[in-house]
């Protein structure tokens, strides 16, 4: 079982959803960077569950233990180690589900490839597992944001509940104002109450989350099998329930004609633009 991902900066996790911990080891984050613990516990926050009536119930603090790779807020160039202790394991919940498996899981798969499992909320394939890769990431954004590059994201989408509007028409740092995270506010409560009407019929509802990175300069990623676009995708593809990944237009591109489809470039100051972001 491969458990690392990435190259120059690479995260290798471990943990089961309902064992004692879950933990990270980061390779590759350079020496002297000032690490912001508060942000890093704020991300966890964002993704912990319990928060709401929409979300799973299950209770966790989150509060990350670093072992290793930082000393006195600073990175020291070795590999930085974190450890999450499952609180709210509660292994007897899931003593029906060891003779069955659930539909859409990682479970029947599990078993046949390993001829084993840990039933216990699924163990590797649980979205526990999402916790460190949160914890990772909230470093990268330390790094990012020394060369200015920013993340903003948000549900634009829930059920046939779609978000119309550009992200310029919209304040995306109210995306915390509401439970959804949708910054059309007036949306957002459509959508919540989409969820809780799905929810009281004991069933469930997908979505879609807009991504937006601002100012990332020209050149990043590989011309062939490392493309941006591509590193991207393999990340996004392995979070558990996503099941497509779009940039710029995306499959709506079929639909278009290459005239109109082309981002033509303009030069604006002294350097140059496209007029569109269709290609993403």
């Amino acid at each position: 079982m491969f458990n690392s991902f990435g190259r120059l900066f690479r995260i290798t996790t471990f943990g089961e959803s309902h064992g004692p911990a879950m933990g990270v080891v980061i390779d590759g984050c350079p020496a002297g960077l000032k690490i912001d613990e508060e942000l890093i516990q704020k991300e966890l926050d964002r993704r912990k569950p319990g928060q709401s009536v929409i979300t799973t119930q299950r209770k966790e603090e989150d509060n990350p233990e670093i072992l290793s790779g930082i000393f006195q807020g600073i990175t020291t160039g070795s590999p930085i180690a974190i450890t999450f202790k499952n609180k709210d394991a509660k292994e007897k919940d899931y003593s029906e589900l060891a003779d069955k498996f659930r539909p859409s899981h990682a479970d029947f798969t599990y078993q046949e490839k390993f001829g084993t499992r840990d039933y216990r909320g699924g163990g590797r394939s649980s979205a526990r597992e999402t916790v460190n890769w949160v914890a990772a990431g909230a470093i990268a954004k330390c790094i990012l944001a020394q060369k200015g590059i920013s993340i903003k994201a948000y549900v634009a989408k829930v059920g046939h509940l779609e978000c119309t509007k550009n992200y310029t028409e919209m304040d995306l740092d109210s995306v915390e104002s509401n439970i959804v995270r949708c910054p059309d506010q007036e949306l957002a409560l459509e959508m919540i109450d989409s969820i809780e009407e799905t929810r009281q019929a004991g069933d469930s509802v997908g979505g879609v989350i807009s991504c937006i990175a601002f100012s990332v300069p020209v050149g990043l990623g590989e011309p062939i099998f490392n493309k941006l676009h591509a590193e991207l995708g393999h990340a996004m593809l392995t979070i558990n329930a996503v099941k497509g990944v779009e940039f710029g237009s995306g499959f709506k591109a079929a639909e278009m004609h290459g005239s109109t489809h082309n981002d033509e470039f303009v030069k604006k100051g002294s350097g140059i633009e496209t007029r569109t972001n269709f290609s993403g």
